[in-house]
């Protein structure tokens, strides 16, 4: 054969291979979409299309959790009764509260700020206060009391809008909200275990307008103790109302240029500012699957966390609350810890450096306890003990709550409490070298003043406190230990 001849071959015969490449891959099939002649077909248009809205939902479902969960704060105290910038709420944690892991050892009050008139100011006077302020994102605006600026001395604090653009007078520790809603959350520490005390501290509390032309307002208390109140996103977390809460911040509040990009996921799925939100049946569909997806995975990101770093000891299963110590808002100097803040806030509420911090002697350390000590989850049926070394290296006291998994509250049962307190319940006992706390069904002979009760069907968890943490609570030479059967 001559070399034209071979040349002519080789054409002829690469054409034919490339005909018939084009006649197979006229129908393509990718990742289950198939298209014909590189189109895609109708099928695989409506395919793509919920796949895709489907992916956008549930990224911004978990991305703006934080702020719903906020928002069901925000309405569960105005259904309680609290009036902004006027009545507080007072409240002495019991199960009776559905509340994302609140504590049962120091009274709380809360109150509701509204900033569309302008900055207010919080007058803290001195004392054991521990003081936070978060806005309708859930985003940290400032501590004051102890962990704040005043360091426990008291003074003159000043909230002021996403807006505000005006001279501010000397004098004030000040944080700027991103929203015009805003939670003020006190704690008071109990001089010696005496609550009337400490809420006698927090009603010296007192709020007003910066504008110098207002009248000055009374402060009024609700006392919620007594009553069933739900303040958490519970009811309606993984239904459309959801998605109408959202709509609803959107809608009322500034936008955050930080999240420019989220909107955009969610102006895909029709929940524009400015624009009713009014989905088609196709993507009311979407929207509830992608709450349940979304939401089972924030599950399974809080009860079966794979992060390396949520364990502080090899020999212990007691994990990390909050993955994040660095600055109370999940941001790392290249990006922000998405995981971690979707974990935190599946299972808590407000953000604080104050909660979050690593360091003895300032704030307070929070430990998760989901499983007992061969690794099996905590099971509502089974009797289980504890043993904790004495003394807890605890500058101001110490706690272990139990919590229900599908709430994330404190557990409810007979015996009306969720909460073994150094305060309260183990002062009398925190004189020998170690101390047992039990857990179960019924309760042990002997044993009955150091027993929380469970429910047999049902799992539990636990929040391990301790208040003004020691260095031995870092350092690795004092350690609880793990949850063991009875």
């Amino acid at each position: 054969m001559s070399f034209g001849q071979y040349t002519r071959a080789l054409v002829a015969k690469r054409l034919v291979s490339l005909l018939l490449g084009i006649a197979v891959m006229s129908t393509q099939h990718v990742a289950g979409y198939s298209f014909e002649g590189g189109f895609p077909t109708p099928e695989t248009i409506q395919k793509a299309y919920n796949d895709a809205d489907l992916n956008r939902a549930i990224q911004a479902y978990r991305f703006f959790y934080p702020a719903v969960s906020m928002a069901a704060t925000w309405n569960g105290n105005l259904a309680a009764g609290l009036v902004p910038n006027r009545v507080f709420g007072l409240l002495e944690g019991n199960p009776r509260q559905v509340v994302l892991t609140p504590n049962s050892d120091t009274p709380y009050a809360g109150m509701l700020i509204d900033l569309r008139q302008g900055p207010i100011i919080v007058d803290v006077p001195p004392g054991a206060l521990m003081c936070v302020v978060n806005d309708l994102n859930q985003r940290y605006v400032m501590d004051l009391g102890v962990p704040g600026p005043d360091k426990g001395r008291g003074g003159l604090h000043l909230i002021i809008p996403p807006d505000y653009r005006g001279t501010l007078p000397g004098g004030y520790y000040v944080g700027r909200s991103s929203t015009y809603r805003a939670l003020l959350l006190l704690r008071a520490i109990p001089p010696r275990g005496d609550v009337d005390a400490a809420v006698a501290l927090m009603k010296k509390v007192r709020l007003r307008s910066l504008d110098v032309s207002s009248e000055p307002v009374e402060m009024s208390w609700i006392d919620l103790t007594p009553m069933d109140v739900d303040f958490t996103a519970g009811s309606f977390e993984t239904t459309l109302d959801f998605w109408r809460v959202l709509h609803e911040i959107i809608d009322t509040e500034p936008a955050l240029p930080e999240y420019h990009d989220y909107y955009g996921e969610l102006a895909v799925l029709g929940i524009v500012k400015g624009r009713s939100f009014n989905p088609d049946v196709r993507m009311r569909v979407i929207l509830e699957r992608a709450a349940e997806v979304a939401n089972a995975q924030m599950r399974v990101q809080s009860f079966a966390d794979r992060r390396a770093d949520r364990t502080m000891w090899p020999d212990r299963k007691w994990e990390w609350a909050s993955l994040r110590p660095e600055n109370g808002d999940f941001e790392l100097p290249n990006h922000k810890d998405l995981d971690a803040r979707e974990k935190w806030f599946f299972q808590a509420a407000i953000e604080s450096p104050a909660m979050f911090g690593r360091s003895p002697g300032t704030g307070s350390l929070y430990w998760l306890g989901v499983r007992d000590k061969t690794g099996a989850y905590l099971d509502g049926a089974k009797n289980y003990k504890l043993v904790v070394p004495l003394p807890v290296p605890a500058a101001l006291f110490w706690s272990l709550t139990v919590y229900d998994p599908l709430t994330r509250s404190e557990i409810q049962t007979d015996q009306h409490r969720a909460a073994l307190r150094s305060q309260f319940e183990l002062v009398d006992e925190l004189g020998s070298r170690t101390i047992e706390l039990y857990f179960g069904p019924a309760a042990p002979a002997g044993h009955e003043s150091r027993w929380i009760q469970t429910v047999p069907g049902r799992g539990w968890f636990s929040y391990f406190r301790i208040y003004g943490p020691q260095s031995a609570a870092f350092d690795g030479s004092w350690r609880p230990g793990d949850f063991q059967l009875v």
